[in-house]
């Protein structure tokens, strides 16, 4: 399987041909979704969720489909019948001939005044690799390779190094980027490299790696 990281939380998975896409949000590239067979949306904030992005990938492939939790549907269903699913914690799907079960239900804890919204993770062939969106949800399931939301407003370094030993996948490739500045990511990759207990590796937005 070959995975490209996109911008921020966005990844793009393919094998045999076909093409899924990740949570192509705004702080992702416009076309990041563009030539996707299918698209997997974990939330509704805007750095995951873009609906003219959205638009785009299904324009452009009429075979092309969405799953996602309903505050997302609900948002993009009635625009492309048929094609939106809705999707919530222990459902499981074939999209795209990627098998996908569906893990946890709500965002992390931003601030206690902020109400929390509904939030899932993919994990995709059986464990090959698991996208949490915005949670640290641990699933309940083998993990090689974790997409890790290394910098956002919900967390701090000590956490995303818990979650790394807690998930215990073979390898963490940090997503969730977009606030992270180069003159800071020596510390992330030295302290989680060093912490985690499991290889910490990172890709420039366009690279790729198999896995």
């Amino acid at each position: 399987m070959k995975l490209t990281k996109k911008s921020h939380a966005c990844v793009r998975l393919e094998k045999d041909g076909r093409t899924l896409v990740l949570d192509p949000g705004g702080y992702s590239e416009e076309d990041a979704a563009v030539g996707a067979d299918a698209i997997l949306v974990t939330h509704e904030h805007p750095d995951h969720f873009d609906e003219g992005r959205l638009r785009a990938a299904l324009e452009a492939n009429a075979a092309a489909e969405i799953w996602t939790l309903r505050s997302v549907a609900e948002q993009i269903a009635a625009a492309f019948p048929g094609r939106v699913h809705t999707v919530g914690h222990g459902d499981t799907f074939t999209a795209a001939g990627f098998d996908v079960q569906v893990h946890g239900e709500l965002h992390a804890v931003i601030h206690p005044d902020i109400p929390r919204i509904t939030n899932v993770g993919y994990l995709v062939d059986g464990g090959r690799v698991f996208h949490p969106g915005d949670a640290l949800t641990v699933p309940d399931h083998p993990v090689e390779t974790l997409m890790l939301p290394v910098m956002a407003p919900w967390n701090k370094i000590s956490e995303v190094i818990e979650y790394v030993r807690e998930v215990k996948p073979q390898r963490a490739y940090d997503i969730h980027d977009a606030l992270l500045t180069d003159l800071a990511r020596p510390i992330y990759d030295r302290q989680i490299g060093a912490l985690g207990g499991a290889e910490h590796l990172r890709l420039t937005p366009g690279a790729s790696a198999e896995v």
